[in-house]
């Protein structure tokens, strides 16, 4: 068994420190630049069909900022979450690392509630995806962002518990640290959906 397996014996970025564990870098980021194309493309779809509500609800009529608020919120201390669980990988310290991601993971599936109660709001309000441009691109943009969420839940899960098995190596490092990196970008997004759908869509 190689002695990267007890924890203590890690370099100080134990992501980084095999050719695979930079690979996988480089790869996400690469992946990462991709994401940003769609998501760019989506925003300026949606920036261009915002005003196209035809007879169904506006932005104005059916944003309500306190829902939101409360949801990005989350999403964000989310993100704080995961930056402790990196400072713990660093230190070395497994459960820590684990305990952190496992309260990103229920930070996310808050923010997917609050999500899907808001989505559920809407469509009372007869704002369904096929009502005018606007829903449609509306809910093309935040659900694509919803749908990468509850992708990032289900990955850190499931390192969660290959963290369990394998414990902290230099395999499982560059794992967690990708994740974590994931986390970030779809942190980062909801902040530009949260000014540009729901600010100016309030605001007009």
């Amino acid at each position: 068994m190689s002695g990267h397996h007890a924890t203590g014996a890690l370099p100080a970025e134990p992501e980084k420190a095999t050719l695979e564990g930079k690979n996988k870098l480089l790869g996400f980021w690469l992946f990462l630049g991709g994401e940003m194309v769609l998501f760019g493309t989506l925003f300026a779809t949606f920036m261009t069909l915002r005003h196209q509500a035809v007879d169904g609800p506006t932005a104005e009529h059916l944003f309500k900022l306190n829902t939101v608020g409360w949801s990005t919120f989350i999403l964000l201390t989310s993100s704080l979450t995961s930056v402790f669980a990196m400072i713990a990988m660093h230190r070395h310290k497994l459960q820590q690392l684990l305990v952190w991601l496992f309260i990103t993971i229920l930070l996310g599936l808050g923010f997917l509630g609050l999500e899907i109660y808001e989505f559920n709001e809407y469509v009372n309000e007869g704002h369904n995806f096929t009502t005018s441009a606007f829903s449609t691109s509306f809910y093309t943009l935040v659900g694509f962002h919803g749908a990468h969420v509850a992708f990032g839940v289900l990955w850190i899960g499931l390192l969660i518990l290959q963290g369990l098995k394998k414990g902290l190596t230099v395999v499982t490092a560059p794992k967690f640290y990708v994740a974590s990196l994931y986390w970030h970008f779809i942190d980062v997004v909801w902040v530009f959906i949260f000014t540009v759908v729901y600010l100016l869509g309030k605001v007009g």
